[in-house]
């Protein structure tokens, strides 16, 4: 009795810990997107690259399973991005962040 107990508490730690990783993961892979997002963004909206920032931007994230969720091309050179994954189902949404251009 005690044997199946200590093994039912086992088998729980380690879902919790693979829904950590699972989360962790997602969190990697959106932020990643983000990056990406904003950095193709931003050599667009330099010229480098040919379209417009946001859709680049929306283009990129898509390539990575992401959404893009917001994108603002600033006066400065710089854009903006936010992204958004799922992670799963009982994890709901992962998020990015990400800015790219000149230094602020």
């Amino acid at each position: 009795m005690l044997a199946a107990g200590l093994g039912m508490v086992v088998v729980m730690v380690m879902s919790l810990l693979l829904l950590l990783a699972q989360a962790s993961a997602a969190a990697s892979k959106a932020a990643a997107a983000a990056d990406l997002a904003a950095l193709a963004a931003a050599d667009a909206l330099r010229g480098v690259s040919a379209g417009e920032p946001c859709l680049v931007a929306a283009a990129v994230a898509a390539r990575h399973k992401a959404t893009l969720v917001s994108c603002t091309a600033r006066g400065d050179q710089s854009v903006e991005v936010s992204t958004e994954l799922p992670a799963g189902p009982l994890l709901g949404v992962a998020t990015g962040r990400a800015r790219a251009g000149p230094p602020p």
